[in-house]
């Protein structure tokens, strides 16, 4: 089974990820850590800003390594906000059962109301050198977005909207 976690910026893909990588002895690829090293190493000329060129590129490895992973039987979590909300046409009926897709999402009022503790919570599994600068009102824009996208596509989100504890069933 491959277990895909999308989402906008400091929604907790990493912390869940983590959580059921433990829970399920299940290895998880975080999209971050691909992105990174393809431009760390020279294979692209895209930078760790270039958000709307990155999908696509990203994107058409990960599909790859979800077949491969599938095809061999394989369990994987992938989890980033580089995941295309499109990704169904990617693949056929045989890979698409096989494949489960979250996307959390944070509400307008819960973003407003823990905004300071989202942003303090960024390095909860990553340790980053650089903090993040992200502002409220982009962050609200991002899960507006997501949301949308998540309810015209019908699929799966997780909305955090009060408190932050919820749980995934495989």
């Amino acid at each position: 089974m491959i277990i895909l976690i999308g989402g906008a910026t400091h929604t907790g893909k990493t912390a869940l990820s983590q959580k059921l990588m433990e829970r399920h002895s299940i290895p998880y690829l975080s999209i971050d850590h691909l992105k990174m090293g393809l431009i760390l190493s020279g294979q692209t000329n895209l930078t760790a800003s270039d958000d709307a060129p990155l999908t696509p590129y990203l994107w058409s490895i990960i599909k790859e390594i979800i077949k491969t992973a599938i095809e061999n039987k394989q369990s994987l979590i992938i989890e980033g906000c580089y995941i295309p909300f499109d990704w169904q046409k990617d693949f056929g009926a045989d890979y698409l059962s096989e494949i489960k897709f979250f996307c959390l999402v944070m509400s307008q009022s819960y973003i407003e109301n823990n905004f300071n503790d989202i942003i303090g919570f960024e390095n909860v599994i990553e340790r980053r050198l650089e903090k993040c600068c992200v502002s409220k009102a982009r962050l609200i824009d991002e899960n507006l977005y997501n949301l949308d996208e998540c309810k015209k596509r019908n699929l799966n989100f997780i909305l955090i909207d009060e408190n932050y504890n919820f749980e995934v069933t495989l």
